[in-house]
């Protein structure tokens, strides 16, 4: 196979290097940045950039990119200012979230984002304009960790070459591989006679993401249960689109192009992507596209633990009535988290000691209450008793985040309007983030209106640790008979622009651990009612 990237070298680098200077610069996002990178190194070929309007609805209508079949769009989706200042033909420099000059694209084509994001990706947040053009490559984005693991599909098909691997099947995944896993990996090769590349897709990594560094340490270990000289890894910066089975079939023309014969289909990969289908109707559903893609599917046959014969066999061997044994993925990690003991048959100690620093007893791991609700509704008065009840118990640093408070010393700088109160409840949601990723309580005690900045806290702080949301639901009307500052009638008065529950909108969550309206009890009890449901979800240590 031909090698196929996109970086410029010798003179016309120098000179690329030179001009960028004076160009406009995009900071690419952390999807923006694995794209980037596998369109550049090769592994996104025949793809020579991110495509134009056109090409992703080809893709989206026909799954075709020009005359080569393509399952998904690769586009770059940019604010309406970065937009706005560009023409077609001009370049623009991409760089890292560190600023570093990864590449320059030449504009071919601008067009709306709405237009093809997916619902998934419209909700992560994509920018609403999109451009397309040719890519020149200037510097790979830069990875600290597992560097040995990250080859390029130019070093790893020389690798193959150098020790003779005519035949390889690669196997994705984006779970550590256990027993079953290994023993059904091991034998789909053996059938094939092929060598194995597993070839996890990690996508985009945060330094301080332990469960990335976890993984990884496990695939590393389960090499050694394979035979010698038959089996590497390869870690891919592949980001899913929550896509379906359109991203299986995306990493299948990946490991193509990273010099695979064959793509194993992984059950679990599968259920991962939702497809609403069983294993049966995968296969039969990706099956119709072996022909298009250039590299054949393999499906792997279903393996249990025989007790009588001591090992793993397919289950479509096992006899009836004969004892078999199965954990399934949510009991192995709630064994781990309640320190049961894990049968030595579903995995190795090694395995089980990496992914026991992750999978900690609640009562172990950092939380995050976050309360909202109106102003006046009582937050701050429930939240300072909860804090005292906690600091009384003792067991973890604990640090409220009021909402003045913070306020006063974190956004001093910051307006009221829809974009710095968003600001302010993220800047609030990381801080908690990062005292819950420590071990740590944080109390939060926000207005917070919004849903969707809500459910970005949330996301950020549970990547970490738990997070318990507090609804304060107090009725408007109660929390104006109670306002000592004034605030409501400045509001009504026109005094106040953009004021929650008066003249901007405050969004009511709908699935709230806990929902307290304090008309009629006392901050004593609704602390209670925190503290039980605390309790309940494991972040006290119960006897």
């Amino acid at each position: 196979m031909q090698d196929h990237d996109l970086y410029v070298s010798g003179d016309p680098l120098d000179r690329l290097i030179a001009q960028s200077r004076e160009l406009p610069s995009w900071d690419l996002t952390p999807r923006q940045a694995c794209d980037t990178e596998l369109l550049l190194n090769g592994a996104f070929a025949p793809l020579d950039g991110f495509m134009t309007g056109d090409e992703c609805r080809s893709v989206q209508d026909k799954k075709r990119w020009q005359d080569h079949f393509w399952p998904l769009p690769v586009y770059l989706d940019v604010s309406e200012a970065c937009a706005g200042a560009l023409e077609i033909g001009d370049p623009l420099a991409l760089r890292d979230q560190e600023g570093v000059l990864v590449a320059v694209i030449t504009i071919a084509d601008k067009f709306p984002a709405s237009a093809i994001a997916s619902d998934a990706e419209r909700n992560a947040g994509s920018n609403p304009v999109c451009i397309g053009g040719r890519l020149q490559g200037i510097e790979a984005p830069a990875h600290h960790d597992f560097k040995r693991r990250r080859l390029s599909p130019r070093e790893l098909r020389r690798q193959f070459d150098k020790l003779g691997w005519r035949k390889v099947l690669g196997y994705a995944t984006r779970q550590p591989l256990h027993q079953r896993e290994v023993n059904e990996t091991y034998n789909a090769s053996r059938k094939i006679e092929a060598n194995l590349l597993l070839n996890p897709a990690v996508g985009a990594v945060q330094p301080e993401d332990a469960l990335h560094y976890a993984q990884v340490h496990c695939y590393e270990q389960v090499l050694d249960h394979f035979p010698g000289q038959t089996t590497d890894l390869a870690i891919l910066p592949l980001y899913s689109r929550c896509a379906g089975l359109d991203d299986a079939l995306l990493h299948a023309l990946v490991l193509k192009n990273l010099g695979c014969t064959h793509y194993m289909v992984d059950r679990g990969y599968c259920a991962m992507a939702e497809t609403g289908m069983n294993y049966s109707q995968v296969q039969e559903a990706l099956s119709a596209y072996n022909q298009k893609l250039g590299i054949e599917l393999v499906f792997n046959e279903r393996m249990v633990y025989s007790a009588r014969r001591g090992g793993y066999v397919e289950r479509a061997t096992v006899a009836d009535g004969e004892l078999v044994n199965e954990l399934t993925t949510e009991e192995f990690a709630g064994r781990l988290r309640s320190h049961l003991a894990v049968p030595d048959w579903y995995t190795w100690p090694e395995i089980v000691s990496e992914l026991g620093k992750i999978y900690r007893p609640c009562s172990e791991q950092g939380v995050t209450i976050f309360f909202t609700g109106l102003s006046g509704s009582g937050k701050s008065s429930i939240a300072n008793a909860v804090l005292v009840k906690m600091m009384e118990m003792g067991g973890r640093p604990i640090t409220l985040l009021d909402g003045d408070v913070v306020r006063q010393n974190l956004s001093s700088e910051l307006g009221f309007s829809k974009e710095h109160r968003d600001l302010n409840i993220r800047r609030i949601g990381y801080v908690a983030s990062q005292i819950t990723k420590h071990g740590g309580m944080a109390i939060c005690a926000p207005i917070a209106p919004y849903t969707r900045t809500r459910r970005d806290v949330r996301e950020m702080v549970e990547q970490v640790g738990g997070f318990v949301e507090v609804y304060v639901s107090t009725p408007l009307e109660i929390c104006e008979q109670r306002d000592r500052k004034g605030l409501y009638a400045k509001a009504r008065a026109g005094i106040i622009k953009e004021f929650t529950g008066i003249s901007d909108p405050y969004e009511e969550p709908e699935y709230p651990e806990v929902r307290i309206d304090t008309e009629g009890i006392s901050p004593e009890e609704a602390a209670q009612r925190v503290i039980l449901t605390l309790e309940k979800l494991g972040y006290i240590k119960t006897i």
